[in-house]
Order: C-alpha cells, then structure tokens, then sequence
C-alpha cells in the first residue's frame, strides 16, 4: 500500500469537480433546510439508460412502484458472458438526500463497476431527505430486493444468466449504511430466491455523539462536519428526540444490534486516509470482528471521502479491482 502523505493532493480535474459539488449543494439548500432539486439537477443532471452498449455495459430502468418514483437501473455487461453472474445491488451515496442512479457519475461507477467484476448491477433510486426521513431510504432499497425476489420479476428484469443467490449489497457513503443495514434485515427476512453473501461497504456513512480525531483533523477535506450534521437532521424523523448514536448512524455503538448470532454477510469496509468518517468505518470493522464476522478492510491512505467517482484517479480504478477480487473470493468460498 502506498505510503500516506501529509495533506491531500488531487488533479485539478477533481478538485474543480469537487468544488462544484460543494457549491451547487449548499446553494440548493434553502435556509428552512428543504432542498432547491431544480436547482440541483441543473448542474447535475439526468442520463437516461443506453440499449445499446457503452464500454461493454448496457443498461435499461425498470419502475418498481409509480406511485413512490420507486426504480432501478440495471446495468449488464455484454462482454465475455458467463454462466451464474452475481447480482450486485447498488446503493448511492449523497448523504441521503442528494444523488441518483441516472446522474452521470453514479451511472458511470456502476459502469464500470458491472464491467470490471462481471457483474449485473442494480441501482436503486430511493428517495431523498428532507422530502422524506427515515426510514424511507432503506426500506426502499428493500423493497426493491424484494421485487426481484419474485420468481416472475425476476424472470422479466434481470438476464437468464444472473445468479440471485449470489447476491452482494454495495453502496458508497450513505449507501454504504444502507447496505450495512439491508445486509441485516436479510438476515432476518425469509427471502425464496436470493441470498446475499457479500456487503461491500465503500467509505460507509456511520457517526455517533462522539467527535472522533479524523473528525477534527480532517474537517472540510471535502466533507465537512457542519454537512454531515445537516445530513443527519434532515435524515432522522422530527420530534422523537433522536440522536447521532441511534443504531442507524452509531452502528457500532452503545445502542448496536447484536449480529453474533446472525448469519451476517462476508464484508469489505474501505476506508480514505483524509475522510473526516474513517474513524467510525474503522470502529465498524473492528466491531463485525469481534461479533466473530469475516471482514476485510482496505484502506487508501491518501483518498478523501468520494475519491471513487474520479475515473481519473488511480485509486478509484484500483478500487474497482479490489472489489471484483473481494467478490470472486466471496463466491469461490460459496461455491466450495
């Protein structure tokens, strides 16, 4: 692993993206603490799906409720097909309330994502804070593990050759904690055709009370503590007297669930040596440890938090490799 250095250091390409993303955000939200999604999606704005295929990947959108603008988008290399591909639902990031699995950044990463592992991937569009409060994200996401878990969608939505009991939950950022917790509810729901195996968890939004040393040391590399608070406010429901060590945010905490027993996923916790939330994805690692559960972790000592958005960067494609041999590890281990 590369040596860590003193302070972060990126392309020009990547800060000025970097520097949008944080400006076009704070001016989205209004000073009532709704957000401005016209104003948003101006600058970040919606690709649609592509039949046709883009560096070996097509992709197509499926709508699983009308009613709630509950989809997904599904991307499906075309390259090299193989009997049994893994299924990979992805989870975006954008602390909840930001973010989309048709804005070109995320369709890129799940992109290359698909190509790279060889993989069918599913990304869901849950809806967002403060429009919506927990625990709305996450029982979205379920519910749309739960759609492909009927035999029939399956059948219609997904490639013959996909493999749903070789399921992974991915996510980056608040979808990484949305994976951590999808990977728990399935461990307690009787699910008929899929069977998750493998949680890749990628700089995981976790917190607590607590204001840990990379909280202070690394405030404003990119991500700030002033945002992340906005971002749980706005997550957590009004008037019942939550706090940041709720088990939703404080995973690994004084109010944790006990997963001891729990048949709980393979997992690989990556971790940005200038994220101001490694402490806490450190503390989850060592927390699904010492519940006697496997885990890995990988670390990128001088990545700050979303560094694997930035094709540009060499980090990020090494991440894509990390990934696709953390999964063919997970399903060589399954199969024997």
């Amino acid at each position: 692993m590369e040596a860590p250095t003193t302070s972060l250091s990126l392309p020009w390409k990547t800060r000025i993206f970097l520097y949008l993303f944080n400006t076009v955000t704070y001016a989205a939200i209004r000073p009532d603490g709704t957000v401005n999604r016209r104003l948003f999606n101006f600058f970040f704005f919606r690709i649609p799906p592509e039949s046709k295929p883009i560096n070996g990947v097509k992709t197509y959108d499926v709508v699983v409720d009308p009613t709630r603008h509950l989809w997904f988008r599904v991307f499906v290399p075309t390259e090299d097909a193989i009997e049994d591909v893994p299924l990979i639902f992805y989870f975006h990031g954008g602390g909840f309330a930001f973010l989309a699995p048709n804005v070109k950044q995320y369709d890129v990463v799940c992109r290359r994502m698909a190509r790279k592992v060889a993989a069918v991937v599913v990304s869901v569009d849950y809806r967002l804070a403060p429009e919506y409060r927990y625990p709305v994200q996450h029982d979205d996401c379920f519910e749309v593990m739960k759609f492909l878990d009927v035999e029939e969608n399956r059948l219609k939505w997904l490639p013959e050759n996909v493999n749903v009991s070789r399921c992974f939950l991915a996510g980056d950022s608040a979808g990484g904690n949305i994976a951590h917790h999808l990977a728990q509810r399935s461990c307690e729901f009787n699910f008929q055709l899929l069977k998750v195996i493998g949680v890749v968890a990628i700089q995981p939004f976790f917190g607590g009370e607590e204001r840990t040393n990379s909280e202070k040391e690394h405030d404003g590399n990119h991500l700030s503590l002033s945002r992340t608070d906005w971002y749980w406010n706005v997550f957590m429901p009004e008037g019942e007297g939550y706090n940041r060590d709720h088990s939703i945010i404080n995973v690994s905490g004084p109010k944790a669930m006990d997963i001891s027993k729990m048949d709980f996923p393979t997992t690989m916790v990556v971790v940005g040596g200038f994220d101001l939330l490694q402490d806490w994805q450190k503390r989850y690692y060592e927390w699904l440890k010492k519940s006697g559960k496997e885990a890995y972790m990988v670390e990128y000592p001088n990545m700050c938090h979303g560094f694997y958005a930035f094709p540009e960067l060499p980090e990020s494609e090494q991440l894509m490799s990390d990934v696709k041999d953390f999964v063919h590890m997970v399903l060589k281990k399954t199969t024997n």
